[in-house]
């Protein structure tokens, strides 16, 4: 078991240590479930009171709290606990999943497929023809590339994960079981004769660097041309990419929600958890959509839109308020 003394922890941290404690820390924990060898983080001073009651020996806390730690007890004071304690995370992260071999012998890798220098191939992963991995990369049991796919170097696939034919995955992306990249995109079309046809879907999918997507999400292929996620975009479980959606950089797309076909978002867009947004609809730079919001129309850049169909948030807000005067004004009638 990992164990760290405050300063130790306080080198990677570099923050203000405030008070004092000889315990060795073992793990981090929330404040409500430490115990005395554990550090907890106080991210907003609301949480003060939360302290009195911890039983954790340290805290990594924001600069403006304003408690005192107490008697073999410590704060490390930092600008921002909540990137702080991620590092802390990362100091007691147990290790990855070992490989007893770089290429298990159940893999099937094409012969015209190449593996980069130092990546790693697990029991059961199908590699096609005409398939690059780039080095360091990391391929889970039971993971399926087809043909022509390009995957970057130092990325990791975790197991169930199937990258259909001709897409793309940048360098440092992370995507976690059971995610989907290229299915065909929804598209059919009503026939008098055939009833419902089905609409060929030709594109591809490009993935840009230091992308995450969540366990059994799905970013369909293009049409044509290519659907696209940007550098650095965190996509959540359970989200559907619809085709020939764009999204820039740095996007955010909770559990849940989903883009319908053709939708562009801007860079640092937020979409909130179970929210979903009409097809050909454009989202700006910075805009923000609350959970479980039905966009139907453009987002301007940097504006925030609640409710279905969503509004201007501080519109629907208002909305809200006046409903509820008018329910309560009823009952008292």
């Amino acid at each position: 078991m990992k164990s760290y003394s405050i300063q130790e922890i306080n080198e990677v941290l570099q923050g203000t240590i405030v008070g004092s404690t000889t315990t060795l820390i073992t793990a981090p924990e929330q404040l409500d479930e430490a115990s005395a060898t554990e550090i907890s983080f106080i991210g907003h001073r609301k949480y003060e009171k939360n302290w009195a009651t911890s039983k954790a020996c340290a805290a990594v806390v924001n600069e403006d709290i304003r408690i005192e730690p107490g008697e073999n007890k410590v704060f490390i004071k930092v600008k921002n606990a909540d990137l702080a304690m991620s590092q802390v995370l990362e100091l007691f992260a147990p290790p990855s999943p070992v490989f007893h071999v770089e290429i298990h012998p159940t893999a099937v890798i094409d012969s015209t497929a190449i593996i980069g220098k130092g990546s790693k191939i697990g029991a059961n992963v199908y590699v096609g023809p005409k398939t690059t991995i780039g080095e360091n990369t990391i391929l889970y049991p039971n993971v399926t590339v087809l043909d022509e796919c390009s995957i970057g170097d130092n990325t990791v696939i975790w197991s169930g994960t199937v990258v259909r034919e001709r897409c793309h995955i940048g360098h440092h992306c992370i995507i976690h079981p059971n995610a989907t990249i290229g299915a065909d995109g929804f598209g059919f079309r009503p026939d008098p004769q055939k009833g419902l046809v089905k609409i060929p879907q030709i594109g591809n999918v490009l993935i840009g660097n230091g992308v995450e997507i969540g366990a059994n999400s799905c970013v369909d292929r293009g049409k044509f041309s290519s659907t696209i996620l940007g550098d650095g975009c965190k996509i959540d479980n359970l989200v559907q990419i619809g085709h020939n959606s764009k999204l820039g950089r740095f996007c955010i797309m909770a559990g849940n929600s989903g883009l319908a076909g053709s939708v562009t978002l801007g860079n640092g867009v937020i979409i909130g958890g179970s929210a979903s947004i009409k097809d050909h609809t454009t989202l700006g730079d910075g805009a923000i959509v609350g959970a479980g919001s039905g966009v139907v129309g453009d987002v301007a850049a940097g504006k925030t839109v609640l409710g279905y169909p969503a509004v201007d948030a501080r519109d629907a807000l208002k909305q809200w308020a006046i409903l509820k005067r008018l329910v309560e004004d009823s009952k008292n009638k």
